[in-house]
């Protein structure tokens, strides 16, 4: 292990937090509130950072081990001092609350334990959607778009960050591919603050909604969400907008390069498409004995399944009222999570293509054992050790979910409540059903659950392998 590189990168995302705290503090001046809990932790992770900076060593290349290792820790590492503002303030009293909530915006899972977020300052509101905002692209690819890591590898720790099955450069060098994913982030992150205020929407509300939904986070400032605002227009272009953060960045790169052709081929795109399709319609008719319209139906239908599938957990209604076969679509929905290399969560479309893709390659062989057949995807032929991967990688995010479900079960809710908690963290959506759902919130668990959960938040959001790496005794070793 190379714990000089670790060290060093650790301390330059720290004064990068620091520096990110101070535009939230810039946002309490200018609400002419306190900004003594920003001035505090500003103080402690510049020091930190400082420190971890000037460690003496020799400063080594990164390679996939140091990789997963500097993800992980970074991300426990912002989460624990980003919490350091809402603890000090004494709007959130208990540190393990103030860290679930910091994890939660982080990883844009959105789930929260206010039970009244109308009340806190501005500047924490601001900070609390802008870790979204962060976080929805990736700490690391931030970091890479904005500080040359001299004597590293970049791409182990893109690799290690980014979400999906297979990871890749859109240009050679890793640091101009993190600039042109933030280049694209920022403007359509741009563009939907426009459209909101155009809906009369006010600035400070466009600014922390556009953020959840660019994070495809969910954090909102008001107690009812997005059901608030009353407006079709506002639902509409958050619906819209969410999906398009849904969607693999790499296609909105083949945008600007003209390459329509691979943008009309890629097989996670129209799947994803499809899926939003059919469920939204299925969901509009099966909700229709509640609202009495196909318009009003259809109003609500689409913007649940666009929050729910993108993994933002925003709410327009009660959804948690639907008729059964519109819950169940919905929960659905949070296991299959929007496209690999986008801000959402889950399992991913392309991971589910590939999942059905070996099931029916197995089926074929038993109908024809001497077969030889392959799975493409784009007509491009998958490597075997990517399908390998995939179905490693869905046991293993089934095992951690049917693990963690037991250890909170212990709190004592019912089944519903604690499953769909534990499918929401680990799916990074937010609301679940029941205790947990658009009403609810997840002040109801013990501190333990709350630790649990907010694990399980990274393990979903960093794609369970570099949290676990960090539990392995080989990881830590000098040598391999």
């Amino acid at each position: 292990m190379n714990y000089k590189s670790v060290f060093n990168i650790l301390g330059r995302i720290l004064i990068v937090e620091a520096g990110l705290m101070a535009v939230s503090a810039a946002v309490s001046l200018i609400y002419r509130e306190s900004i003594l809990s920003f001035l505090f932790a500003i103080l402690i992770a510049a020091a930190a950072g400082a420190v971890l900076c000037v460690l003496p060593g020799k400063r080594e290349q990164i390679y996939a081990r140091e990789g997963f290792v500097i993800v992980a820790l970074s991300w426990v590492t912002m989460s624990a001092v980003g919490a350091l503002p809402f603890f000090l303030s004494g709007h959130i009293p208990s540190f393990i609350d103030a860290f679930f909530e910091t994890v939660s915006g982080f990883t844009t899972t959105g789930s929260t334990i206010l039970t009244n977020v109308e009340v806190m300052p501005y500047g924490l509101l601001f900070w609390r959607s802008f870790t979204h905002w962060v976080g929805g692209m990736g700490v690391l690819v931030f970091v890479l778009a904005i500080i040359p890591m001299i004597g590293t590898r970049s791409v182990h720790l893109m690799r290690a960050e980014v979400p999906g099955p297979t990871k890749g450069k859109l240009v050679p060098k890793m640091k101009s591919t993190a600039m042109i994913l933030y280049g694209i982030y920022v403007i359509l992150t741009a563009a939907e603050v426009i459209f909101l205020v155009a809906g009369g929407m006010p600035l400070f509300d466009a600014l922390v909604h556009s953020f959840g939904s660019a994070g495809t986070g969910g954090f909102s400032i008001k107690n009812k969400s997005i059901e608030y605002y009353g407006s079709a227009y506002i639902e509409t272009v958050i619906g819209v907008f969410v999906i398009l953060f849904g969607i693999n960045f790499n296609i909105y790169f083949l945008l600007l390069i003209k390459e329509f052709k691979s943008i009309f081929k890629n097989e996670e795109l129209r799947l994803y498409l499809c899926i939003i399709a059919v469920s939204v319609i299925i969901i509009t008719f099966d909700i229709m004995k509640i609202f009495g319209t196909v318009g009003s139906s259809l109003r609500y239908a689409f913007f649940q399944v666009a929050s729910i599938i993108t993994t933002t957990g925003y709410s327009s209604i009660n959804f948690d009222l639907w008729p059964s076969l519109s819950r169940y679509i919905l929960v659905l929905l949070m296991f299959a999570g929007a496209c690999a290399g986008s801000t959402g969560g889950g399992l991913k479309t392309s991971r589910l293509i590939i999942l059905f893709k070996s099931i029916r390659r197995e089926i074929r062989k038993l109908l024809h054992p001497r077969s030889v057949n392959i799975i493409e995807m784009d007509d491009k032929v998958v490597d075997e050790s990517i399908v390998g991967g995939t179905t490693v990688y869905f046991v293993a995010y089934m095992l951690v979910l049917l693990l963690s479900v037991f250890f909170v079960s212990f709190d004592g809710y019912d089944l519903e409540t604690t499953t769909t908690a534990v499918i929401s963290c680990i799916s990074n959506i937010g609301p679940g059903l029941n205790l947990v759902g658009p009403a609810g919130n997840f002040s109801i668990f013990s501190p333990g659950s709350k630790v649990l959960l907010s694990l399980v938040m990274l393990i979903g959001r960093l794609e369970i392998y570099p949290v676990l790496m960090l539990f392995l005794p080989a990881t830590w070793r000098r040598k391999m």
